[in-house]
């Protein structure tokens, strides 16, 4: 077996590789033996059939067996002598297709190897961490809100008019040309006017009632609406107004802590400073993040595979397409070519990959049994009922575990790399997180 140079050029590799058909015939001689014991064939005993039989009988599938696991191997031996990493599947093609058995077997493969990464110095790199405290403003903020919020809010009866966020309580029936239809009639219904809860244009309607009124209300179904027999149709909905309510803030109380699971009022606070605190730093690490991948970016150079370059671009620009029009749902539409800026932004995510990677392995990262059980658990509440179906899913596609797995591992380098870098922990107050949070989002 013969493996020739034909390309060296940065990162292209390019080989021919020739099986002799003297080789090929003594492989496939070799698993002709191998299968030989277990051969039945009339006329013959177990294990009796003689090789030429063998030969006529199996030899054409064998030999395609053989072949491939000559080339297989010979690439595996290369890639060991080699220490070559392929940057995506090799391209082989046979270099004389007109290929007939006596002849030797000619394939020509390429691919692009993956490159070698520089080791980072990770004392140079130098980051402020955001650090945010939970004060009592923002605590009394939070607890004000959780007081507005419609699981607090509740409602009393007023004379005069409503008006935006009030509450009305109505009988209404609703008709299309005429006639009342399924699911448009209801008794006793408390409606805030301002929530969005209905039809467009039905609260508006209704503002400015008061308690005993009767008012026409004309709305059109959205074209889209769910109930295909109403969607686009014009309806009328007759409303009787028997009560005009006005929102009540609750007390900031011991009551008001135990409607969202606080023993009371000291507890709830332990919580939303427990949950602030918790927010800060999530939103602190992800700015931090950002600001290690820039340094990262800038610390190291090496040459990118184009193929993975190309297949990122591609793929960053198609997702962007679909973004911009989230109307067309599958792949049926103009080919989408990925712009300079796509280049680019696919240039710094597979040079951030291949570092992140190489630092990991060297590092000996590695995600656990248990983090990736937790993390498919956490998936799977995302399906209730269907969890048992979730997990065979899981179970029987590897790529999906490798994109849960990926993130997993990222984190776990950035951690690694933080840990040996020089961070530095800067008070700041929540305003000054909060536009670098939004300084990311705009990026």
């Amino acid at each position: 077996m013969q493996v020739k140079e034909t390309l060296n050029e940065g990162l292209k590799r390019g080989y021919a590789i020739t099986v002799t058909a003297a080789e090929l015939d003594a492989k496939v001689e070799e698993k002709l033996k191998e299968a030989q014991p277990e051969v039945e064939m009339k006329g013959f005993r177990k294990g009796k059939v003689p090789m030429a039989m063998m030969r006529k009988q199996f030899g054409q599938r064998v030999m395609g067996e053989a072949m491939q696991e000559a080339i297989d191997g010979a690439m595996s031996d290369h890639m060991e002598s080699t220490g070559d990493r392929p940057a995506m599947q090799p391209e082989m093609k046979m270099s004389n297709p007109e290929w007939k058995e006596g002849d030797d077997v000619e394939v020509d493969v390429s691919y692009e190897r993956l490159p070698d990464v520089p080791e980072v110095d990770y004392k140079a790199i130098k980051l402020d961490r955001m650090k945010v405290e939970a004060d009592d403003a923002a605590v009394q903020e939070a607890l004000d809100n959780l007081a507005a919020s419609p699981q607090a809010v509740t409602y009393e009866t007023k004379n005069g008019m409503a008006k935006d966020g009030m509450q009305v309580v109505i009988d209404f029936v609703g008709k299309v040309d005429g006639e009342a239809f399924d699911g448009g009639t209801a008794e006793d219904y408390p409606l805030v006017l301002g929530s969005n809860s209905f039809i467009p244009g039905f609260e508006e309607g209704l503002l400015k009632v008061v308690a005993g009124e009767e008012r026409d209300v004309t709305v059109t179904f959205p074209a889209e609406y769910q109930a295909e027999h109403l969607a686009g149709k014009e309806a009328v909905f007759s409303c009787t107004v028997k009560e005009v309510r006005e929102p009540k803030t609750p007390e900031l109380d011991d009551e008001l802590a135990k409607k969202f699971g606080a023993e009371d009022l000291a507890g709830l606070k332990s919580q939303i400073t427990e949950r602030l605190e918790a927010e800060y730093t999530g939103a602190s690490r992800a700015v931090t993040k950002r600001g290690l991948l820039d340094a990262l970016d800038g610390a190291v150079s090496f040459d990118l595979p184009s193929s993975l370059v190309d297949a990122e671009a591609g793929q960053i620009a198609h997702q962007l397409w679909h973004e911009e029009n989230p109307e067309v749902e599958g792949h049926d539409h103009p080919e989408i070519t990925p712009t300079d800026e796509h280049k680019s932004l696919a240039e710094r995510r597979v040079k951030l990959g291949l570092l992140l990677a190489d630092i990991g392995q060297k590092a000996e990262v590695q995600v656990t049994d248990a983090e990736m059980t937790q993390a498919i658990m956490n998936q799977a509440r995302q399906y209730p009922g269907q969890e048992q179906q979730f997990f065979e899913f899981v179970q029987q596609n590897a790529q999906f575990r490798q994109q849960l797995q990926a993130p997993m591992f990222e984190d776990k380098v950035v951690d690694h790399i933080l840990e040996n870098a020089s961070v530095t922990d800067k008070s700041v107050s929540k305003d000054d997180l909060q536009k670098a949070v939004e300084a990311l989002e705009e990026e």
